[in-house]
């Protein structure tokens, strides 16, 4: 017991101890740039945003606090495989993809090495010092100590010196996220510092924005943030629907294209939602009318969409689409077309 406990603080200094003191944020904010101390908000935000990014295989970890280094051999929903590169994730992914509402399971052969968020290695001997680690990991998301993973900043940036007289001592050329981590994480109590401005950076993997001060990024990580909290909810809706769809069986209530509703074309249908992405529609009155066979799948970013693909049937077909999912409920599934707003489909529960 006392060696577990000492583990656990390990692991938990490893996320939070090396981080130097975040309890004490000053509110300078920047407004004088030569102001930011090891305490600041901006040396917080730097720190934060240059920890080392575990969120990639989240899918196999359920953490982004740390990363699986590999090779690691896992026993996934009664599969055991052994992953030697990141090439194999698709392999992980297909297994966990193959159904849609069953209980995922992983399991993992120990020990095994995690990278954490401070550039570390740390080699895990059993489950117990696992879920340790992934204790670790939500008590840091929990405090608002954890990576901010939603700002990559461009390097190289480079950061201006001062002693506590504000006379500037130098200025340090930053190359990389593992090196800004490391300066900040060693910045000192008796010196401060200032971001060389303007810098650029990349939010949510795809916005390309510059920055101009300490007060710019600080809105910025705020933005971001809201983004990726955005994105999670959005993700949660997503496994919601696939729910709604497998446990029930549905009818096109409503189909509206050119400003006509063409409901009635789909009357007689019922469509099936399976757990492997299939869908199947029924003629209910006519048996020997053949089946139409078809694929769905719930995606999301900051909404959520619903892809429909049927073949081998002309009025079916005319449901292909993306579609974005304007409202749900356990009783009707209401859609809008991606390429055109006047299209409309809801499907109800039958």
């Amino acid at each position: 017991m006392k060696t577990l406990k000492l583990f656990t603080a390990i692991l938990f200094l490893s996320f939070l101890g090396l981080t130097s003191c975040q309890d004490e944020i000053d509110n300078e904010n920047g407004q004088n740039p030569n102001t930011n101390s090891a305490n600041s908000e901006t040396a917080n935000n730097l720190e934060r945003s240059s920890m080392y990014d575990g969120s990639f295989d989240d899918f196999l970890d359920g953490m982004s606090c740390s990363s699986i280094l590999l090779p690691v051999t896992a026993t996934i929903n009664n599969t055991e495989i052994t992953i030697v590169s990141e090439s194999q994730y698709n392999l992980v992914l297909n297994i966990l993809g193959e159904f849609t509402n069953d209980e995922d399971s992983i399991e993992f052969q120990f020990p095994l090495s995690v990278k954490l968020s401070n550039y570390t290695e740390v080699q895990i001997a059993n489950q117990t010092e696992y879920d340790a680690l992934m204790n670790a990991c939500e008590q840091a998301e929990q405090n608002a100590e954890d990576a901010i993973n939603c700002l990559d900043i461009d390097f190289p940036i480079t950061i201006l010196t001062y002693n506590l007289n504000i006379e500037q001592t130098g200025s340090v050329v930053i190359e990389s996220e593992k090196q800004l981590y490391t300066y900040m994480n060693n910045f000192g109590n008796d010196e401060k510092f200032a971001i060389n401005y303007p810098i650029t950076a990349t939010l949510n993997g795809d916005t390309i924005v510059e920055i101009t001060s300490d007060i710019d990024l600080k809105a910025q990580i705020t933005e971001c943030l809201a983004t990726d909290e955005l994105k999670e909810e959005a993700e949660e809706k997503a496994n919601t629907l696939e729910s709604i769809l497998v446990d029930g069986a549905f009818k096109v209530e409503s189909f509206v294209t050119a400003g006509v509703d063409t409901a009635n074309d789909y009357a007689n249908y019922s469509i099936d939602f399976a757990n492997d992405l299939t869908c199947l529609a029924k003629h209910t009155v006519n048996a020997t009318i053949d089946d139409v066979q078809g694929t769905y799948a719930v995606t999301s970013e900051l909404e959520v969409f619903l892809n429909l693909t049927f073949s081998g049937n002309a009025t079916f077909e005319l449901l292909n689409n993306t579609w974005e999912v304007t409202s749900y409920s356990e009783s009707s599934i209401s859609l809008q077309s991606t390429t055109n707003a006047a299209i409309t489909l809801v499907l109800a529960q039958i």
